[in-house]
């Protein structure tokens, strides 16, 4: 499965759930207040910005946002809500892709660094955000943590979430550190509907060492975007990593 093929037409078209999911406010502003708190003044750049549900209202917020975008049907969903000229989207892969200028704030929300399936892309994207930003310059990243204790022993799969009308289960691939996410949503009709998605996973400690690789330090994690502590049981994490301030010199011998 690849992006360009997951992240299709219809995939956009059912991305944007208002008032609910992940669009819910409860969900959507703490992300929005953090940033906006984050760019401290400057620019920001989205990775993997989809149809705008944080650019938009963080752009609303006095943050000027450019977003990096792989699927073409999440930009043409974008551009219904905000033209070029209010929030500019390069088309591409944000391991490798370049937007225009220099950044306060890059950021990384929902899972979706996990999208790129290998280290080597994960590394890419931390050094890509890296050549956007400007000294003390912040890559925020929100991920879930994996959720390995819950998989018993001998299976390759787990339900992670269940609600009527619909079941969220993983199955994993322990040795590839990949995992495959199904989501069944289930209409009044008794039918079922499948999305697909898989991902690579990532433990919060291989995530700083890339963060390291790219010249970054971390400068804080939270298990949500509200501040709560980061602990052993927390599910997900909201990491900012900052660059050093000046330019690393080498001490004269």
């Amino acid at each position: 499965m690849r992006q360009e093929e997951i992240w299709d037409e219809e995939a956009a078209r059912r991305y944007d759930t208002p008032g609910t999911g992940m669009f819910a406010p409860e969900v959507l502003q703490p992300a929005v207040d953090r940033l906006a708190e984050l760019a401290g003044g400057g620019r920001a750049l989205e990775f993997a910005i989809g149809t705008g549900r944080v650019a938009l209202p963080l752009a609303e917020r006095g943050v000027p946002v450019t977003g990096i975008e792989l699927s073409r049907p999440m930009i043409d969903r974008l551009r219904t809500k905000a033209d070029e000229a209010a929030i500019p989207v390069v088309a591409g892969d944000m391991s490798a892709a370049t937007a225009p200028g220099e950044y306060t704030l890059v950021y990384l929300v929902y899972n979706t660094i996990s999208n790129l399936l290998t280290q080597a892309g994960q590394v890419a994207c931390f050094r890509n955000a890296a050549r956007h930003l400007g000294p003390g310059g912040r890559f925020v990243i929100e991920l879930w943590v994996p959720e390995l204790r819950s998989l018993p022993p001998g299976k390759q799969a787990t339900v992670w979430h269940s609600e009527p009308g619909y079941i969220g289960l993983d199955t994993y691939d322990v040795l590839g550190q990949q995992v495959v996410s199904h989501h069944f949503r289930f209409g009044e009709d008794g039918q079922a509907r499948l999305f697909r998605s898989p991902h690579r996973y990532i433990w919060p400690s291989e995530l700083d060492l890339m963060g390291q690789l790219a010249g970054f330090e971390l400068e804080s994690r939270h298990a949500d975007w509200s501040g709560a502590e980061f602990t052993a049981e927390s599910r997900s994490h909201v990491s900012v990593y900052r660059l050093p301030s000046q330019p690393h010199r080498t001490s004269p011998r």
